[in-house]
């Protein structure tokens, strides 16, 4: 009941904001949040340990605000270890001192320490979310971040109520424990024990029947789902038995509308659909809605499912409690956990809305193309080391660079224009050495990453084009990686290996989908194009945190342009000290 509770408290906060919409919008409006970082204990499956929340939440506080109001975030840090939080997908125009990656924007935040993240959120609306930066606190600090936008909603239907779903996973262990074996040994991290909708596993899971996310609609209405993945490391396939989901609304930008069985969502991602409860139920009222993940590696991973129910509002008085589930599945419109066919129909369904008032603004010209491989690596087993990766140690990299965070924050050194030894400004703009990415076999060849922290730096106004090639070393896999400061055009993706001669040709320049998270394909390559048009420092990763962890990532810094109206505001006097 923990887990209702949170929720019908979040309806009556969304009822409220909602009554305000018709304030004004001007961004004099400054909406005022703290965060306090704290352990809490916490019971799912029969396991009571204490976790990382903020304000004892799990999962955490939903910040509602509306297009174009002023942010502060007052985040105090009440535990021992270093803490960072981000506002993932939110541009942080000029404000780059408020994205939150640890060492790349900020230094972390320390013990009895805080730090107030001031931002403006401008032109964007929508479903977003909010989460830790630091290792692998994610696990259990994450949030939803809900944009009310000033105009009405471009599609026509009404809706009854706004849900948030987000998605998570829990360990019955220590996260910290398992990120730091992997990290010790070189092998794959231990996965976690369960999935969750809104921090509540649901009646799969042992001793979790009472920990199960009910929402309960009225017949003929009309919902507007919004749908969070903070998990992890798991992409995640989701549906409703019976009922079909309405995609408008995909990382916080208008979608064409369009009708599936099913999405995929992975993390880092959101999709707001539309639900109509149009069904007739069984005796018990229920329908389920579930959650499982869509399956591209070959390192362990939860196979198992979260699942709630969908509720439909009976005229009887009766208590609200999760029955049986049927042991038959299939009814729930869910695809098999390996369905790329699925998984890569869905995406290529997403499109923008490119209507006069939500234009589609994707560069149609390039001034550069990056191509970087994303890639896991097999390295070589340092002497007198344990390794546990078939006697050798897994990593990650991107041009075969395998990112290595620096101990001091890399906005503030290249603001002050400190000489750092730590880093250098030439990441290679193509793949130091040309093979066949996604034909080699997985284990027999391999490449030993190099480590260090080489950056991209580009001028202000910059149409940049980055094609993200996926190789077949250890094993053809999906990698959602995710853009800092900038929203992207996904204007082409396919399989095998990317053709500079004949893949733009195929390019969609009219209205391609515009994300911060893209999957690039099992196997395959993404282009997505970007207008480099917010100065600071920025970072590119894999939102697996496990491959992020192994080196995944990237920086480009965007110089400043021509006045002050392109240039990064100064650093915050509360700024973190390394």
């Amino acid at each position: 009941m923990e887990g209702l509770c949170h929720h019908y408290r979040f309806l009556i906060v969304t009822l409220v904001v909602l009554s305000g919409l018709r304030q004004s919008y001007s961004s004099t409006t400054t909406r005022k949040f703290e965060f306090n970082i704290e352990w809490k204990k916490v019971t799912r499956l029969c396991h009571t340990k204490p976790l990382l929340t903020v304000n004892g939440e799990y999962p955490g506080p939903t910040i509602a605000v509306h297009e174009g109001d002023n942010v502060e975030v007052k985040v105090t840090n009440r535990v021992s270890m270093n803490t960072t939080i981000h506002w993932h997908g939110i541009r942080q125009l000029r404000s780059a001192w408020a994205d939150g990656p640890a060492y790349i924007t900020q230094c972390p935040i320390r013990g009895g320490q805080s730090y107030t993240y001031n931002f403006t959120v401008i032109d964007q609306r929508g479903t977003l979310l909010w989460h830790a930066h630091y290792g692998w606190q994610r696990a259990s600090l994450y949030g939803a971040f809900i944009i009310y936008p000033r105009m009405p909603y471009p599609f026509s239907v009404p809706t009854q109520s706004e849900v948030p779903i987000i998605f998570g996973e829990w360990w019955n262990g220590d996260v910290d424990a398992v990120e730091n074996e992997m990290m010790l040994y070189g092998g794959g991290p231990n996965s976690s024990d369960a999935y969750t909708i809104n921090g509540l596993p649901g009646p799969l899971y042992p001793c979790s029947k009472k920990d199960t996310f009910i929402q309960t609609v009225e017949r003929g209405k009309t919902y507007l789902f919004r749908i969070i993945n903070a998990a992890l490391n798991d992409e995640l396939f989701f549906a409703i038995a019976n009922h079909t989901l309405t995609v408008v609304e995909a990382d916080a930008v208008y979608t064409k509308p369009f009708t599936t069985r099913a999405i995929m969502v992975a993390p880092g991602q959101t999709t707001n659909v539309l639900v109509t409860a149009n069904q007739v139920p069984d005796s018990s009222g229920m329908f389920v809605m579930a959650a499982k993940p869509y399956v591209t590696a070959v390192f362990p991973f939860d196979n198992s499912t979260t699942a709630g129910f969908l509720k439909y509002k009976s005229t009887r008085t009766e208590k609200i409690e999760a029955p049986t589930l049927p042991t038959n599945l299939a009814f729930h419109n869910l695809p098999e956990m390996k369905d790329t066919v699925y998984a890569t129909t869905f995406s290529k369904m997403l499109r923008s809305l490119a209507s006069p008032e939500y234009p589609c603004n994707v560069p149609k010209k390039i001034d550069k193309r990056v191509i970087t491989t994303v890639s896991l690596n097999l390295q070589d087993c340092p002497a007198n080391k344990t390794c546990k990766a078939l006697g050798k140690r897994f990593f990650a990299s991107m041009n075969n660079q395998s990112f290595v965070r620096p101990f001091k924050s890399v906005l503030e050194s290249h603001y002050k224009n400190l000489t750092n030894v730590e880093f250098s400004y030439d990441f290679p703009e193509e793949p130091p050495t040309a093979f066949n990415y996604t034909g080699v076999d997985p284990l027999t060849e391999n490449m030993n990453t190099e480590f260090g922290t080489k950056l991209l730096e580009v001028p202000y106004g910059t149409n940049m084009e980055i094609v993200l090639q996926g190789t077949s070393f250890l094993n053809k896999e999906n990698h959602p990686i995710h853009v800092h400061g900038h929203n992207f055009f996904v204007v082409g993706s396919g399989f095998g290996n990317f053709d500079v001669a004949k893949d733009p040709a195929k390019y969609n320049l009219v209205d391609p989908p515009e994300r911060n998270t893209v999957p690039v394909p099992t196997g395959g390559w993404a282009a997505i194009r970007l207008k480099a048009d917010n100065p600071g420092v920025w970072f590119i990763h894999c939102h697996l945190e496990e491959h992020t962890s192994w080196g995944l990532a990237m920086v480009f810094i965007v110089k400043n342009g021509i006045g002050q109206s392109q240039s990064l505001l100064p650093p915050p006097k509360d700024l973190p000290l390394c």
